[in-house]
């Protein structure tokens, strides 16, 4: 009898604990998917496109502005400008980039993209 009242007790202690983690993970991911949410309203309300007439875009987590005839679009490629960083990187001249975004939410001074990058070879 004594057995048959732990073995119950202990399943129903599983079968309680195991409730229990799936609610917390359930609560979870429905509170990760709200923050995401607001995150993506917040940012779609900061967000602007164009600066001083040109166009603003996102390559590689930074902004930088277009001041070219042709507006860019997600997965063009472009030559960013040198900096201290890609000259260590990559040596010196221009670095090959992607956008990634368009607009921003950075409110500093931006750098102007060089050019488009030449297609790639495929």
């Amino acid at each position: 009898m004594a057995e048959a009242h732990r073995r119950g007790w202990s399943e129903g202690y599983k079968s309680g604990s195991e409730s229990s983690a799936s609610y917390s993970r359930s609560r979870i991911e429905r509170l990760e998917q709200r923050v995401k949410e607001l995150e993506e309203q917040l940012d779609d309300a900061k967000r602007v496109y164009e600066i001083g007439g040109h166009q603003v875009v996102d390559v590689g987590g930074y902004a930088y502005r277009w001041r070219g005839s042709t507006p860019l679009e997600v997965g063009d490629r472009v030559l960013l400008p040198e900096n201290y960083v890609s000259r260590m990187k990559n040596g010196p001249g221009p670095t090959l980039g992607l956008v990634s975004k368009l607009g921003t939410t950075y409110r500093g001074p931006l750098s102007d993209i060089v050019s488009r990058a030449p297609a790639a070879d495929g």
